[in-house]
C-alpha cells in the first residue's frame, strides 16, 4: 500500500503529524509508548531466556553470546526470533499495542515478518555498523517498519540506535561485497551525511522507535554498566512479499496479524540491491555472527 493511501486512512494510534513526520524522516520515536503491565511481562520473559543461556558455551543460531560469557556471569548479545523460544513474546507482537501502531505506517492489514532482541549487555558489547534493513530482505514494496521498544530505556552511553534522518527518501545502498560478506554501507556515503541530520533515540523504559527498511541507521558501543535491551519485531503491509530468501526463517513469518490476507501483491518497481541467497550460503550477517565472528562481520539493527 502507497503512502497516501496509507495516510487517507483513519489513524488508530499516532497523530496525522507523526504519521507525516514518519514518511518525512524514515522514523518515529515514541518516547514511553509500551505499558508498564507489557514492559513487566517482557521483562520476565528476556530474564527466563537470558538464564537459558547460562549452559551455553558457544553461539548458537537463536542465541549469540558476548564475549567471556558464563553461566554465572551471562552476556547475551541477541536472541533471534524470540517468539519462538517465548510465548510472552508473541503474545505481545499480536497485541493491539504493536498492531495498531504498524497498522498507522503500513496499513490496516499487517504481516509478520520477523524480531529480534538485542539485549546488548553493557562493559563493551558490539557496535552495529551503518546499513538499511531491506537489502537484507528485500519485499515487493517498501512498506516494511522495523518497531524498536527499548525495554529498560536507553541513555546517550549505551550505543543508543542512531538514524539519518531523510535517507529513507534516498537511495538504497549496497552492503554486501562480491563474496557475499557484510561490509556496510560505503564510509564515504556515511561521511556525507550532515551531523545535523544523525538522530539518538533516547528515552525511558517503553521508548519505542519506528524505523522505515529505507533509513539509513546504526548503532554504537554500549559503554555503561547497564545492558540495553531493544525488542525489535518486523512487519509488512499485508500485500507486501518478499522476494529472497529468508535470512531468519521463523514458522511465524507471514502470519497475519491484524486484518486480513492480501489477494494481490503491491509492487514498487524501484530497484533494491539484493543480498546473497540466504538458501545457498552456509552462512549470513546473523548467523556468521553467532558463531563469534563478531569483529568480521557486523551485523544489523
Amino acid at each position: 500500500m502507497q503512502e497516501q493511501a496509507i495516510m487517507e486512512q483513519p489513524a488508530l494510534v499516532l497523530s496525522q503529524a507523526q504519521r507525516e513526520a514518519y514518511f518525512r524522516d524514515g522514523f518515529l520515536v515514541l518516547e514511553n509508548y509500551v505499558p508498564e503491565v507489557w514492559l513487566t511481562k517482557l521483562r520476565r520473559a528476556m530474564i527466563e531466556l537470558i538464564d537459558n543461556s547460562r549452559s551455553l558455551t558457544q553461539s548458537t543460531d537463536a542465541f549469540v553470546l558476548e564475549d567471556k560469557h558464563s553461566a554465572v556471569e551471562p552476556r547475551l548479545h541477541r536472541v533471534t526470533n524470540p517468539q519462538d523460544h517465548h510465548p510472552v513474546f508473541w503474545e505481545f507482537f499480536t497485541d493491539r499495542v504493536m498492531v495498531d501502531l504498524a497498522a498507522d505506517v503500513v496499513g490496516a492489514d499487517v504481516k509478520f515478518h520477523h524480531a529480534k532482541l538485542n539485549v546488548k549487555t553493557g562493559q563493551g558489547s558490539s557496535r552495529f555498523d551503518w546499513h538499511q534493513d531491506i537489502p537484507g530482505w528485500p519485499h515487493t514494496d517498501f512498506s516494511p517498519v522495523t518497531i524498536g521498544i527499548y525495554i529498560e530505556g536507553c541513555e546517550a552511553d549505551q550505543g543508543p540506535l542512531t538514524l539519518a534522518e531523510g535517507t529513507n527518501r534516498g537511495p538504497l545502498h549496497r552492503m554486501h561485497d562480491d563474496a557475499g560478506t557484510f561490509v556496510g554501507i560505503d564510509p564515504d556515503v556515511i561521511a556525507a551525511i550532515e551531523k545535523e541530520r544523525l538522530v539518538e533515540s533516547l528515552g525511558g523504559p517503553g521508548t519505542t522507535v519506528l524505523l522505515n527498511c529505507r533509513v539509513i541507521h546504526g548503532s554504537g558501543i554500549n559503554r555503561s554498566p547497564k545492558p540495553r535491551p531493544l525488542l525489535l519485531p518486523v512487519y509488512s503491509s499485508a500485500d507486501s512479499f518478499p522476494y529472497t530468501a529468508h535470512p531468519l526463517p521463523t514458522p511465524r513469518s507471514g502470519e497475519i496479524v491484524r486484518g486480513k490476507a492480501a489477494r494481490f501483491a503491491s509492487f514498487d518497481t524501484t530497484p533494491c540491491p539484493l543480498p546473497p541467497d540466504w538458501s545457498r550460503k552456509k552462512s549470513n550477517p546473523w548467523s556468521d555472527k553467532a558463531r563469534g565472528d563478531l569483529q568480521k562481520i557486523k551485523g544489523a539493527a
